[in-house]
Parts: C-alpha cells; structure tokens; sequence
C-alpha cells in the first residue's frame, strides 16, 4: 500500500522541498559567515548511550504512578494536543518540569523565537541537573557548529547530528556533497519526539519553529501532536537510544570545530535578548515556573489507552522501512470508518485499490489534505493533483484545507500574531472511533522510502473521539474545501461561502509553480 508514504520538508537536491530550506541556509550563513568547519577525519569513537530510569520522584512520575496503580503498567493517559499554543505551552511545561532526563529529537530547529525559548529552556534544565540529549537532523544546521559545539561541551548536555554533511564550510561545499552523496545524504531524520523523565512524551508533526506554534507573520501551521504520560515515555526512551545509538548519529565529538567560552557566553546573551524583545512570545512564561497546578488539571482530562510506538529503524548503512506497514495496518483496522488528516498525499495504484475495497467493504472514508492555496509545498500539490477523480471515485469524502480558515484566529495563529495564510502540516488519523495514530508521517513516497518517521498508535475510544470531534470541525466550509464531482466527472471546490470550478489559490504565481512542479521527481516527495 503507498498511501502513507511521506515527506519531509525537502526533497532531493533538485527540488522544491530542497530549495525552501536552502534558502533558509543561505540566510543562516550570510548571518553567521563561513567557517572552516568539517567532520573528523577519524572522530573518537561515540559512547553507548542509555536512557535514564523514570525518574522516582516529581509531578510527571506521579501522574504516571497514578495510572499504572488504577490502569496498570501497560496503559497511559494522553491528551491532543490541538492549537498552536498548546503545542509550545506543553512543550515547555515538560522542559520545565524535568527532574532528571530530558531527550529531545526533531528533524528541524530553526533560531526564531519559539526555537530560541525552548532552546534557553532546556539550558536551563541542564543547569539544574537534568541530563540532556538532543539529535536534530543537519539539514539546516549549516553554520550552526559552533553553537553546537558549545552546547555539547556544557555540563549535563549531550548534541547529536542525524546524517551529518562531511563538508560543513559552505551551502555551496554542501551542495557539492549532496551529489556525490545523494543516496546517502537525500535520507533525513522527519521524527519529532520529546521525552521528560521517562515518564510523558509528546509526539507528532511539529518542528521546533514559528511556523509551528502559531508564531510567524508569514504562515503558520496547523498541526497536531499527542502528549502521553505513562508506559509510552518508556517506550519513547528506547527509540531515542535506537537512533542515539546508530551509524547514523554523530555527536558534536565528531566536528573539528571546538567549544569557545567566549562565545559561548556572547551566544546566550543573543539568545535571552531575543527572547526578551519578542512581543510575539507574549502569552507565554519567558521563565521557567512550577507546572504543578497545569497538570493537575491536565491528569483530570487524560485519556487512558494502550498504545504502540511504531517508527523506521536506523539500521547499519540503509533505513529499516517499517512504517507504510505500520499504516497500512492501521488503515486496515477500520470497519465502518476511517478518518485521515494529512498534510502532503501522493498515493499510487495500491492505495486506491486499497481504498476502493474499504468502500465496497461499507467503511465510510473522509480525507482531508492541503489545498494549493494553503500549501506550503506546491510541488507536492502538483503531484497530488492527478489522483483527485481516483479519490473520490474511490468513495472518499475529500477536503481541503482553506488558507483562511475559521480557526486561523483561534487554533492556528497565536495572538497578537496574524499570519498571511495558514497551511496544514498534521499527521493523524482514527479508526472506528476507537483507535488513533499522531505522528511525523505524511502519505506520500518520501515518507515510506526515504526518511526516517515515527508515530503512536493508542486504543482509547475517548481519545478517538477527541480527535474525530477536531477532524469533523476541520471538515466543515469554515475550515475546508470539500471537493465534489459531478455527473459529466467535472471537479467543483465548495465551502461555505462559494462554489469554485478550478482549485483554489493564493495568486496567480502559486498556479504557475504548480504546473512547473509536474515536471519534478515524484518519488522524492
């Protein structure tokens, strides 16, 4: 089946996804400058790292002692976490509540304000005596190794690279590398994943950036994550070791650029003054504070569920692709209805045969994706585009996300920010109104063949509806296009204030990048 197959927000070295971080990169080394910076030639050898044992003491162990004695060992609570805000408010919350273990992986963290607050966060952690570990993926770190190497070299901090660059002098050098090396280097860690005390875990579809937590001018995303708290951070600790572990991640040993002190000091003192001097971060606690209270009422609303933490294997040399399996059973589960939120869908001939026997089957099935008016990614749309008559012939209920939805003021931007436009970036899904999957995982080729991805799967029906409830309102004319076909098999896009007869966009220079982007690699996105 290759209807979950994903993307991370690049493609190859040719396309879109490639060149809108690209030129973030170019941005990051016209503030930094270049360096002579570069792996080691023979980096000394990574010591085997593990997990913590969940802390004993503090709010989240108790929280999870509270359910494993009511539920037992093997269940955990857990709450959607919906709205931008949300997404970085409980973020912090864990951060700041952490007393022994904290270990952090993400695919992007950009230097904004929400990056820079979490990032003065987890120093701080560190200062307190939580042991600390971080992998992100190199892919935009460019110029970025002094900072990491300072941040290694802090006591009670430990910085992994996931698939790093040898060549770290330039976007240019970079570039050159990833032809050379594209089979390896076109492989990037899309996981999000952080994990506090061993004990509560919040996964999902966010990066660490603006565009994620409501933040930007720009765009902003809306997204979804899971927060759990229970036997799931547990089993969070041991993927994080898995990759800690593998070939595939280099610690901040390994580059030739060395700690600085001075430096060091000048580079925190950037990071508080920009967070200080951000209005943007208004509604949220610029200092770390006691939690307690938040989550006595959060263990009030959890959800109790059984779930499974399902996610690519970082074998020696090449991924273990085990996560289009992972879907396809997921999908498969589904008797009488299949609900799915997806950011960036390029399915095949096995998917909608898959899909055309859950319709004869009696399984209702309703989808909702990005429009070309709130992608992100035009070239993903374009290679989208093709399989809509498959979709709806295949029995599904399909929508498309409005770059103005209703929720815009109250889901996706947090106050005083109003961005341009919203796009979607969430991965989720609920079958039957039983059983849920949060993760990184977009139904598209990169996801299934290419990159690393991860997600949850819980058996909670009170969960299920939570986020069927937030599906159902994200599938209405206030939020979406439902696309609809008519007899002679023409499209029309209807909300609830007008009826279009060619897919919405944002402007005319959209429409064109979409033609051009039919051209690209579809297998890479």
């Amino acid at each position: 089946m290759k209807i979950g197959h994903s993307g991370i927000d690049m493609g190859n070295s040719f396309t879109a996804r490639y060149f809108v971080h690209a030129l973030a990169l170019l941005a990051f080394t016209l503030l930094t400058g270049c360096s002579s910076a570069s792996l080691k030639e023979q980096p000394p050898e990574k010591s085997l790292s593990r997990a913590l044992p969940p802390a004993a003491t503090g709010v989240l162990a108790d929280i999870a002692k509270a359910i494993e004695a009511g539920s037992g060992a093997d269940y955990s609570g857990f709450r959607v976490l919906d709205s931008s805000e949300d997404g970085l408010r409980w973020r912090l919350a864990l951060i700041d509540s952490a007393t022994t273990s904290l270990d952090i992986q993400t695919y992007l963290w950009y230097p904004d304000y929400s990056g820079s607050l979490i990032l003065e966060r987890v120093i701080l952690a560190a200062q307190r005596g939580v042991k600390v570990r971080i992998i992100v993926d190199d892919l935009i770190l460019q110029g970025k190794d002094q900072l990491i190497a300072n941040l290694h070299a802090a006591p009670n901090i430990e910085f992994g690279i996931f698939n790093p660059w040898e060549d770290r002098s330039s976007i240019l050098n970079r570039a050159g590398e990833m032809l050379a090396r594209m089979e390896r280097l076109n492989t990037r860690m899309h996981d999000k994943l952080i994990v506090a005390d061993g004990h509560a875990v919040i996964i999902g579809g966010r990066n660490i950036g603006d565009h994620y937590f409501g933040l930007s001018d720009a765009y902003n995303f809306h997204d979804t994550d899971l927060l759990g708290i229970g036997q799931i951070g547990r089993e969070s600790g041991d993927m994080f070791d898995h990759f800690w572990n593998s070939e595939w991640v280099a610690t901040a040993d390994a580059l030739t650029t060395e700690p600085d002190q001075a430096v060091a000091k000048k580079q925190r003192r950037g990071l508080q003054e920009r967070i200080q001097g951000a209005t943007q971060l208004q509604r949220f606690a610029l200092q770390p504070r006691d939690w307690s209270d938040d989550f006595k009422v959060l263990e009030d609303e959890l959800r109790l569920g059984r779930s499974k933490l399902v996610y690519d294997e970082a074998a020696r040399e090449q991924i273990s692709q085990k996560m289009a399996g992972s879907m396809f059973n997921f999908f498969n589960i589904a008797e009488k209805e299949l609900l799915v939120q997806n950011a960036y869908i390029i399915p095949g001939d096995e998917a909608i045969d898959f899909l055309e026997s859950k319709r004869d089957a009696g399984v209702t099935v309703r989808v909702i994706t990005n429009s070309l008016a709130s992608h992100d990614v035009p070239a993903v749309n374009s290679h989208y585009e093709p399989w809509r008559d498959d979709f709806i012939n295949a029995g599904v209920d399909l929508w498309e996300f409005r770059s103005d939805p209703a929720i815009k003021s109250t889901v996706v931007d947090v106050p005083p920010v109003s961005a341009g436009f919203s796009g979607l970036h969430s991965k989720c899904a609920v079958a039957d109104r039983r059983y849920v999957f949060i993760g990184s995982m977009n139904l598209d080729p990169r996801s299934r063949a290419i990159n690393t991805e991860m997600g949850a799967m819980v058996d909670s029906p009170e969960l299920a509806e939570d986020l069927a409830q937030i599906l159902e309102r994200n599938m209405s004319g206030e939020n979406a296009w439902h696309v609809q076909m008519d007899d002679n098999g023409k499209l029309s896009w209807v909300n609830n204030e007008q009826t279009l007869t060619k897919q919405p966009a944002r402007d005319t220079m959209q429409r064109v990048m979409n033609v051009l982007m039919k051209v690209g690699p579809k297998d890479q996105y």
